[in-house]
């Protein structure tokens, strides 16, 4: 299983996501253009020693991801506020990339009708969205103990 983060802008989310990453043993995906460069400050604050212990891999573009992950294999699992199925009702597999969307914006709609599943993380009412690190640890929790992971 992976975390792929679309365009991320926020680079306090993306360290702190790397660092989950790193202690649960899960690879991620940064698919460019970032809002930020990679030797920010406050990632590295946020990430702290954690970098060495952090499997990841840049994708220059949507096009160059995607073909990637077809060519691996991968399951794509985008998690949105655009869907009706529950993601601890999905059945995860190993091969699944967890995809979440830029901070600001999302993933447009044309990444929506490419991806194999889309799952929402409900929430109550009138609230716009979780914070992407807080998003990614759910879905990633749970489908580590589907898999069983630990």
């Amino acid at each position: 299983m992976r975390i792929a983060l679309y365009q991320p802008d926020i680079p306090q989310n993306t360290g702190n996501i790397f660092r989950l990453a790193a202690c649960l043993g899960v690879s991620v995906d940064i698919i460019d253009p970032a809002g930020f460069f990679f030797n920010d400050k406050r990632l590295q604050r946020s990430l702290m020693d954690y970098m060495d212990h952090l499997s990841f891999k840049r994708h220059v573009d949507w096009k160059t991801f995607y073909q990637w992950r077809i060519a691996h294999n991968y399951r794509l699992i985008l998690l949105t506020t655009k869907s009706q199925k529950k993601y601890y009702e999905y059945k995860y597999q190993n091969n699944d990339i967890l995809l979440f969307g830029r901070e600001s914006a999302g993933v447009p709609e044309k990444i929506h009708q490419c991806v194999d599943e889309r799952l929402l993380i409900p929430m109550q009412k009138g609230l716009r969205s979780l914070n992407v690190s807080s998003a990614v640890s759910m879905v990633t929790g749970e489908a580590l103990r589907q898999l069983n992971s630990f």
